[in-house]
């Protein structure tokens, strides 16, 4: 036990007390304050690398676009180069087309006139096959009539036998002739009727030669247009790389202005840190001077409460209900579905039994009390007041405010109270009411001892 310096009047030290107290106050809050500026630094710079990221990104997609514009240029060159010559080819193709054409027709025309010549010539050779006939009919007339006149007619009957011969050689070559004519004739007619059907497809094609110029000519134009867009493209993207190059540099400025401004955030954070430790140290070693502010009773009290504890925690281990291996247990097995999570040990059933008698009466002792609970070394906080300790729910903010048995409070805070071997700890800190919401709280810990052994921290939070 701590023994205090008779000092019967010692107005000094009670001042400095109360500043002490109130130094620790304003750090706190200060130390609250820069915890969300330093989130936000963190959040913006966080911020700022994403920028940073889309920018090179930006600009690695820009040279994808300016790159794939500049190769549609050249490929839209080399197609409008290959859309010309295709042009110019059909159009050869259309006036060798119509030439064709006009020569099949003529064709078709003539072999119209052919067919009606030898329709005539095949009608000439009828009368002649008829004249055939005919002298034939008078050789054979005049022969007979010579051989009548006896010897007087035969130097006739040699004339006629000669007529009838030339009239049957004449008979054959009209009739050769005219087989001659009807196999011209047939070929005639079967070339006249391909020329026609000739005439007629290269009369469709001259048509659709001229439909695909015109199709070949919107492709030209639709190449250069094509060709154009390219250019504007890479021209805008130009423009967007510009931009870039000039962005990036403010970029860079900005971001190394927000990592210094973190870096110096964290620095005056940790910095504040170490001052609410100092603060601490001096209020501890004012009241340990026997200095008097509003706190003492509070003192006086928790330490009470923490005595109790230990006590109770050592009948526990000489009846029998607790050994030591358990009591010091530092094994925390979550609870499925609990958010936030909460975890077990093997005593928290036996705590929950005999915890409440001793912690509930603190809410009791001045208004200010906000909670009194015990938490080990590793600031597991297995029984917690009633109101604390109220079954979850879906709604996660609520749970955090009102579900606080069985969980890790493993902060500044939580971890000194459980961990503090001073006769007793005064710290103050915001408490996370859940939801954003905060509370200046003051929490006054002392230590639970056990047969000699540091078990934890009895905690007793109230408000200023």
């Amino acid at each position: 036990m701590t023994v205090q310096p008779n000092f019967p009047d010692a107005p000094e030290l009670n001042v400095l007390a109360r500043a002490a107290s109130t130094l620790g106050y304003e750090i706190v809050d200060i130390a609250g304050f820069l915890d969300l500026v330093e989130a936000q630094a963190r959040q913006q710079r966080a911020a700022l690398s994403a920028v940073e990221k889309g920018a090179d990104d930006i600009e690695a997609a820009n040279t994808a676009v300016q790159s794939a514009a500049h190769d549609l240029d050249e490929s839209v060159t080399r197609t409008a180069v290959d859309v010309e010559a295709s042009a110019e080819m059909v159009r050869a193709l259309g006036v060798q087309s119509r030439d064709v054409a006009a020569w099949v027709q003529d064709l078709s025309e003539r072999s119209g006139t052919v067919s009606d010549t030898l329709k005539a010539v095949k009608s000439n050779n009828a009368q002649i096959a008829s004249i055939s006939m005919q002298v034939n009919t008078l050789a054979i007339n005049a022969k007979i009539e010579a051989a009548r006149a006896g010897d007087a007619g035969r130097g006739f009957a040699v004339v006629a036998e000669a007529i009838n011969e030339l009239s049957r050689k004449t008979k054959d070559a009209a009739g050769q002739i005219s087989a001659n004519i009807e196999t011209l004739t047939d070929w005639i007619a079967t070339l006249g009727a391909e020329a026609t059907e000739v005439a007629q497809t290269a009369t469709d094609l001259i048509a659709r030669s001229g439909e695909t110029d015109e199709a070949l000519t919107r492709m030209e134009k639709s190449v250069t247009d094509t060709q154009d867009q390219a250019a504007r493209i890479d021209t805008q993207t130009q423009k967007v790389r510009g931009a870039i190059n000039q962005f990036a540099p403010d970029m860079r400025g900005i971001g190394g202005s927000i990592a210094k401004t973190t870096d110096g955030i964290h620095e005056a954070h940790e910095r504040i840190q170490r001052l609410i430790d100092t603060s601490e140290a001096i209020v501890q070693s004012s009241a340990a001077l026997g200095g008097m502010t509003e706190d003492a009773p509070f003192i006086d009290y928790v330490r009470n409460r923490a005595a109790t504890i230990g006590v109770a925690f050592e009948a526990l281990l000489s009846t029998g209900r607790l050994d030591e291996t358990t009591l010091f247990d530092r094994r925390y097995e979550p609870i499925p579905g609990t958010t936030p999570e909460q975890v077990r040990t093997r005593y928290v059933d036996l705590f929950d039994e005999i915890l409440p008698p001793i912690q509930e009466p603190a809410l009791d002792f001045d208004p200010k009390v906000v909670f009194c609970a015990a938490v080990d070394i590793n600031g597991y906080l297995p029984t917690h007041n009633a109101k604390f300790a109220q079954p979850q729910s879906q709604d996660v903010i609520w749970n955090t405010a009102h579900c606080r048995n069985r969980r890790i409070f493993d902060d500044r805070v939580g971890l000194k109270a459980g961990r503090n071997t001073a006769p007793f700890l005064l710290q103050v800190y915001r408490r996370d009411m859940g939801g954003g919401a905060f509370k200046m709280m003051k929490d006054l810990s002392a230590p639970i001892v056990v047969n000699g052994s540091h078990w934890g921290g009895l905690r007793l939070a109230y408000t200023f």
